[in-house]
């Protein structure tokens, strides 16, 4: 294939899927907000909704890709990235994937009348759509009056390299804001510590509410919690495969990559009831969904088969979520809609 235009903020999940699919194109170009030292763009424009951009941004997107004339563009995140896009390649008969991410979908269009119009719209006029879990998959479907095909596929992750014993180690490394719920992970552990005092805590990432977790820490007087911040990949992969149990309990997700990551190192995962975790997870058989958050959660994880639980995960992951296995499922998608262009 030759000429892919990739649309989007620039964040590490833009940079990732580049990375991704960068061998199976000539060149890649993207258009973005602005450069980074991770991912340079080849042109930036204002995404923000002002209304002097509902007419200037379209019309600068669409005279990049009349001058480019890709073979697709793909678009990530159905937000005003998507919006400002369909409107510039109305009418160029350039094939247009659309990614979405989770939020757009589930909360962008319950805040106001104007979203939910605007969503319908982007949906309405790209030629496919992607969604990393079945049930946002469902949730673009409800806003759909038309048969637009929807591929589930995610980034995919690269395969833990280490394989290291399992200790007793509970693995935290999702980000300290109050969406993640990382001080219910803390309080859960305090009560479970207790009765299992050979365990250890380890928490990973870094946020706004670091230091009071650490305070919480401290005032309960928990043992055994060690706070490492913000690691590299290679320490991340190593804590995956020591760990024995992975947790993350947020309000709100969609397929999260650590999950991903988790469950390919043989960890077992203790995760928030939510639609995209129970279509990785069968709770006391490869995993724990917990419904209670005042629960000693991690005593009842004790009762799965951690052998078997880590064969089944291994499995998923090797089956359905690593990277060759998404970007042949991208690849294909990119194919059918250039034969039919």
């Amino acid at each position: 294939m030759k000429s892919l235009v990739l649309i989007g903020s620039n964040s590490v999940h833009l940079k990732n899927y580049k990375e991704l699919i960068a061998s199976e194109f000539e060149i890649i170009h993207i258009i973005s907000n602005c450069s980074t030292t991770d991912l340079k763009v080849d042109y930036s424009f204002d995404f923000s909704f002002k209304l002097q951009n509902l007419f200037l941004t379209p019309l600068r997107i669409r005279k990049v890709l009349k001058s480019l004339n890709p073979k697709i563009i793909h678009i990530h995140q159905a937000n005003s990235y998507a919006f400002y896009t369909v409107l510039a390649a109305l009418f160029l008969a350039i094939p247009c994937v659309l990614t979405c991410w989770g939020s757009d979908i589930l909360l962008l269009p319950k805040k106001n009348t104007f979203f939910r119009w605007m969503i319908k719209l982007i949906l309405h006029k790209v030629d496919y759509i992607t969604a990393d879990a079945e049930f946002v998959g469902k949730e673009v479907e409800s806003y759909l009056t038309k048969s637009t095909p929807i591929l589930i596929a995610n980034f995919g992750i690269n395969q833990n390299p280490h394989q290291l014993p399992k200790e007793k180690i509970i693995y935290s490394n999702r980000l300290h804001k109050p969406l993640y719920r990382v001080d219910q992970i803390i309080r859960a552990f305090d009560v479970f510590v207790k009765i299992h005092p050979e365990w250890k805590l380890v928490v990973g990432a870094v946020g706004e509410e670091t230091e009071h977790l650490k305070k919480l820490v401290d005032d309960l007087r928990i043992p055994n919690v060690s706070f490492i911040g913000w690691v590299d990949r290679e320490v991340n992969f190593a804590n995956y495969a020591k760990a024995s149990f992975w947790v993350s309990i947020p309000e709100s997700d969609a397929t999260a990559i650590s999950l991903l990551e988790a469950m390919d190192a043989g960890c077992v995962p203790i995760v928030s009831d939510l639609p995209a975790n129970r279509e990785w997870i069968s709770t006391l058989e490869n995993g724990l969904i917990v419904t209670d958050l005042t629960s000693d959660f991690f005593s009842q994880a004790l009762q799965i088969d951690l052998a078997k639980a880590k064969t089944k995960n291994v499995q998923l992951i090797t089956e359905k979520a690593t990277k060759e296995v998404n970007k042949q499922k991208f690849v294909q998608l990119y194919s059918t809609l250039i034969s039919h262009a």
